[in-house]
């Protein structure tokens, strides 16, 4: 098991305290909760945040998430349990979590485009930027997920 690094918000309170204001907003941008919870665990599954994906999940089933829909969250294309727009976000969240090797295809922008508003599309787009964010620093400094 990797060990923790160092404490992000002890070795930079400004640089977390900014993370954390973007957090807030997009926690306020007008998305929905359960649609915000299911991006971020996507992202995170994508980027391999054990952190992220315990403390997602638990938020996700706080808001009356079903252990189906977790539980099948990476074969959502296969999965009859999603609605359009919860795909539309989670192929845009793969894009952009993927964007090196995507580059962010016209089809994924297009589906995304049908199911939000200019706006939507740009508060999702921060969604997904700022979880990855939060990711890179969780598994950069090894945040450890509780036990248990």
């Amino acid at each position: 098991m990797a060990t923790a690094r160092l404490n992000a918000y002890t070795a930079a309170p400004q640089a977390m305290k900014a993370m954390v204001a973007l957090n807030d907003f997009v926690e306020g941008c007008g998305l929905e909760h359960s649609l915000l919870e299911l991006v971020k665990m996507r992202a995170s599954q994508i980027n391999g945040c054990a952190y992220c994906l315990h403390m997602h999940a638990s938020d996700a089933r706080k808001q009356g998430e079903t252990e189906m829909r977790l539980y099948l969250l990476d074969a959502w294309r296969e999965s009859s349990l999603y609605s359009e727009r919860e795909r539309a976000a989670l192929a845009w969240t793969e894009a952009l979590t993927r964007l090196s090797e995507t580059h962010a295809p016209d089809a994924d922008y297009e589906a995304m485009a049908r199911h939000f508003s200019a706006e939507e599309q740009v508060n999702l787009t921060v969604a997904i930027n700022m979880i990855n964010s939060w990711n890179r620093i969780a598994v950069g400094f090894r945040s450890q997920h509780p036990k248990g």
